[in-house]
């Protein structure tokens, strides 16, 4: 009999763990480096945020919290979807969890049972499809390509709904392709959703503050209120507040819901911190200025990266609409020879090579389940970023 469970053979690490660990041990070996791996933003906490924290603390802020969360800030999370995205809900209706990976991971525990399926729209943050294994369910891929921008169509999810079927995911703005849906296309796929009721909707809304130009950011539930009795709507702190270290993450939806995840979570790890929570009452009721300035900074960001990556050969690289990653294609490098020697047969082999010549960490994209291509987060300065796109072109050129 054997000791570790059948579960764990069904999932695989992290890959971006592994990109961020592999960049690590080199460095570690006195090679120069730059790791663009890391879904992280590089700013620091806002000090009114760092100061609410502190101020609990002093107040003695430190015992157990509720399972789902601390009144205050539950009151904070429904007030941000009504203010933000037109959604009512109470503060019953949310919870909060130990980042938004925990309120992922439990919405699925609580519903999925042997044979359930769940659509995955690809490239898919590395996460989705193992945590639907590790809790019993089928991930069923819908792919995208470059030409329609990586979003999900109605024709494709048409055809991935089955009688199995029980969540689709969406991500908008998607890790790993920047992606993001407008109010039309969140329009197209709700219209779909009308025709199954049996499908539920989980939407993981984390980049929603990080959209640029004129793009406005739309939630399925806000485009479709008949979908709100089967939508998850989850979303946190971590990356529009630079709270990643914090792990709060929160979600509203219909009460049997929550209350099934708050009943997982009270025998899992209870509450989330309850000094972070504090933090992110303040982030979510404090100043706001600091997301557009940091916006701005990104935007800049995807320009500088979008162009000198469209600059370098057998690379294309679209222009995403938000988060801080970019998701270009390597197909123009396939079947070419490495200083090496290797010849380039598929992403992992691009990856590996441009890590080995030139000290570029990045993360091959099928491991986001949709190559040949590759992620870059420019969540970097711009000396960095440049830096790595410079190499980037010259391993290209060197390709024969």
């Amino acid at each position: 009999m054997a000791f570790l469970a059948d579960a764990l053979s069904r999932v695989k690490p992290s890959a971006t763990i592994a990109v961020a660990q592999k960049a690590r041990e080199l460095k570690a070996q006195g090679r120069d480096v730059i790791s663009l791996g890391a879904g992280e933003p590089d700013f620091d906490t806002p000090d009114n945020i760092k100061n609410a924290a502190i101020e609990a603390i002093r107040r003695g802020e430190t015992k157990y919290p509720p399972v789902s969360g601390i009144v205050p800030l539950r009151e904070a999370i429904a007030a941000k979807f009504k203010r933000e995205n037109n959604l009512d809900y109470t503060a019953a209706h949310t919870i909060v969890g130990t980042g938004g990976k925990q309120i992922l991971f439990n919405a699925f525990m609580a519903t999925l049972n042997p044979g359930d399926e769940v659509v995955i729209p690809a490239p898919y943050w590395v996460s989705y499809p193992e945590m639907v294994l590790l809790c019993g369910g089928t991930p069923v891929f819908a792919d995208t390509t470059i030409a329609n921008g990586f979003k999900l169509t109605a024709e494709a999810l048409e055809k991935a709904i089955t009688p199995k079927t029980k969540w689709l995911v969406m991500n908008s703005p998607s890790n790993p392709s920047g992606a993001a849906y407008t109010w039309d296309e969140l329009r197209a796929l709700a219209d779909v959703l009308l025709k199954h009721p049996h499908v539920w909707t989980l939407t993981d809304d984390m980049y929603e503050h990080l959209t640029y130009g004129d793009f406005v950011f739309r939630t399925i539930a806000e485009v479709e209120p008949a979908l709100m009795d089967r939508t998850l709507t989850m979303n946190g702190v971590s990356k529009a507040y630079a709270m990643t270290g914090w792990r709060i993450g929160y979600a509203a939806g219909p009460l049997p819901l929550i209350k099934a995840m708050d009943t997982i979570q009270s025998q899992q790890t209870s509450g989330a911190c309850t000094i972070a929570q504090w933090a992110s009452v303040e982030a979510l009721n404090g100043p706001q200025d600091f997301v557009m300035k940091n916006k701005a900074i990104f935007q800049g960001r995807r320009d500088l990266v979008v162009s000198m990556l469209n600059q370098a050969r057998g690379i294309e690289c679209p222009v995403p609409e938000g988060a801080f990653y970019v998701y270009p294609s390597c197909q123009g490098t396939i079947g070419r020879k490495a200083p090496s020697g290797k010849v380039i047969e598929t992403d992992q082999d691009f990856v590996t090579e441009l890590l080995e010549a030139e000290g570029v960490a990045v993360v091959h994209g099928s491991a986001f389940g949709l190559g040949p291509n590759f992620r870059i987060s420019y969540a970097t300065s711009e000396e960095l970023l440049e830096e790595s796109c410079m190499r980037i072109q010259r391993f290209t050129a060197s390709l024969s």
